[in-house]
């Protein structure tokens, strides 16, 4: 049992240490989420500022050659952060800085490179082909004036260095600025490792732009931009966080554990009050936070509930006294007549031992009656006839002081519950108007509405305005019914009001118009 008890009150099993790790974790996974995403987007940006600047270049490089630079006059950036080769359709470096000249191209995409210009050069030498034949034809039909005019572009075609004949030099001269000129609008992008100088392969985005070198042959411009400037801003970004994120939830989890412990502290203080009402006074009341919170409510929830322990508990106690007080009268009765008989066996009195019994007996029945309702009996929900449940009531009584006269209105007046106890109310009711009447004692029977009203009257001296609420309550009798003989023990109409109340019903004592008192009791209809 301690054993349980100190698992119990560990303080990893506190609702307290159960929230922190919650809200760390909570909060340790939206970080983490939320720096990934950080760092891809910062990286991002990084990567698109590198794209814009090896763009920028490649544009300055192609419209130097555009401008008729030679290739080999062009400005060239510093290679070690943007790299920039001029590369030929066939795949060789015509202009590079010094230490990139030995080196193979950068990359191997662009317009005009052979993967993504060999179709086009095909179907260009094919067209080259037919122009040439098609100028064979008619060189050998013209005269010598007609062959001046087809050979006079043959020196433009020969210092572009393209094929023998004069129609492809110019078909392919034509083709190629074409391709160069619609290709440097927009570049193409990728990244590669790249080892300049002496130094290891770094990362580079690489923007190929495609133009015409100032031969007129198709190339391509390689421009790199160095990304250690995006990986060293990540990397330090990514330090930051991993040195800062155990700090924040270290600061996350100290402030989560004090801001619970400062919001259970009332919730303490209750439990550890009820730990000690538990075993003392039931008068004493858990504390009510100032705040008007859920705590707070729960505080007001447990004094009412103490509150109500407490009436129970005094109503036991004043139920226990009393009905040791109620059963030792008689039995302490019936015990001197009976040690009277032992001594004088012709003293015996058979009557009076036979009417402390069922005093005694009676008595038992009534205190096991309100035990059961005490403990929350519900009754029966059968069906029950009133007048019916009246006449023979009222038929099975012998030994009445008076006669009972009854005035049933209906002949069907139906009620649900249980016909047992309706009964004892019935029979209650008309002895403490036997006990109290002076001529007459009065049944009737009446529906008002959706109830049904059962009256019993007298006409005794009446119940006193003070006290007709206190006479339903247990072990009370008026002044002058302290007789037990007259009076009974007090149960009766407290029987009549628990039973009444159980059956979602009212009862009230008023003036008799005979100057007695009349017992009304309602009772919802069966529908």
């Amino acid at each position: 049992m301690g054993e349980r008890a100190r698992r119990r009150g560990a303080w990893w099993n506190s609702v307290r240490a159960r929230t922190t790790v919650a809200a760390t974790v909570v909060v340790a996974i939206a970080l983490t989420a939320t720096g990934l995403i950080l760092l891809a987007a910062l990286r991002g940006n990084l990567v698109e500022s590198a794209d814009l600047q090896a763009a920028n270049t490649a544009r300055d490089i192609a419209g130097q050659l555009e401008a008729g630079t030679p290739l080999a006059h062009l400005r060239l950036p510093d290679p070690d952060d943007e790299p920039v080769q001029v590369v030929s359709a066939d795949g060789r470096v015509l202009a590079a800085d010094e230490e990139l000249r030995g080196l193979a191209p950068m990359a191997d995409f662009g317009p005009n490179t052979e993967a993504g210009s060999g179709d086009g050069e095909d179907s260009a030498d094919d067209e080259s082909d037919e122009a040439a034949d098609e100028d064979d034809d008619s060189e050998s039909e013209s005269e010598d004036g007609d062959e001046d005019e087809n050979e006079s572009p043959r020196p433009g075609d020969t210092g572009s260095g393209f094929g023998t004949g004069s129609a492809a030099g110019a078909g392919e001269a034509g083709t190629t600025r074409a391709v160069g000129a619609s290709a440097a609008t927009e570049p193409e992008f990728g990244q590669t490792e790249l080892a300049v100088g002496d130094s290891g392969p770094d990362s580079y985005r690489v923007a190929a732009l495609g133009g015409t070198a100032p031969d007129g042959q198709p190339v391509t411009v390689y421009a790199g931009a160095s990304l250690d400037t995006a990986d060293s801003a990540v990397a330090d970004v990514r330090r930051a966080m991993l040195i800062g994120l155990p700090a924040l939830l270290a600061v996350v989890a100290a402030v989560t554990w004090m801001v619970t412990r400062w919001a259970l502290r009332p919730v303490e203080s209750i439990r550890s009050e009820l730990a000690e009402i538990m075993h003392g006074d039931l008068s004493r009341r858990v504390p009510e936070p100032a705040a008007r919170d859920e705590i707070a409510r729960l505080a007001v929830t447990t004094n009412d509930t103490l509150a109500a322990l407490e009436q129970s508990a005094e109503r036991q106690r004043r139920f226990i006294a009393d009905a040791a007080h109620e059963l030792r009268s008689p039995i302490a009765s019936l015990r001197t007549q009976l040690e009277v008989a032992q001594a004088h066996p012709g003293l015996l009195e058979l009557d009076g031992l036979l009417g402390d019994t069922v005093r005694l007996e009676h008595l038992a029945a009534d205190l096991l009656l309100l035990a059961r309702l005490d403990a929350g009996e519900q009754p029966r929900a059968d069906r029950v006839e009133l007048p019916a449940l009246v006449r023979e009531e009222l038929a099975h009584r012998v030994g009445d002081r008076l006669p009972v006269g009854t005035g049933l209105g209906v002949d069907e007046l139906a009620v649900t519950g249980s016909r047992t106890q309706l009964a004892r109310v019935l029979g209650n009711l008309v002895d403490n108007a036997q006990r109290h009447a002076a001529t007459a004692v009065r049944v009737t029977l009446e529906r008002r509405g959706d109830r049904a009203v059962l009256v019993v009257a007298d006409d005794g001296p009446g119940v006193p305005e003070a006290d007709q609420e206190r006479i339903f309550q247990r072990f009370v009798r008026l002044d002058d019914a302290r007789s037990r003989d007259e009076g009974g023990a007090g149960l009766g109409l407290a029987i009549v009001r628990d039973v009444v109340g159980r059956h979602e019903g009212t009862i009230r004592v008023e003036p008799a118009d005979s100057g007695g008192a009349r017992f009304v009791v309602e009772l919802p209809m069966t529908r």
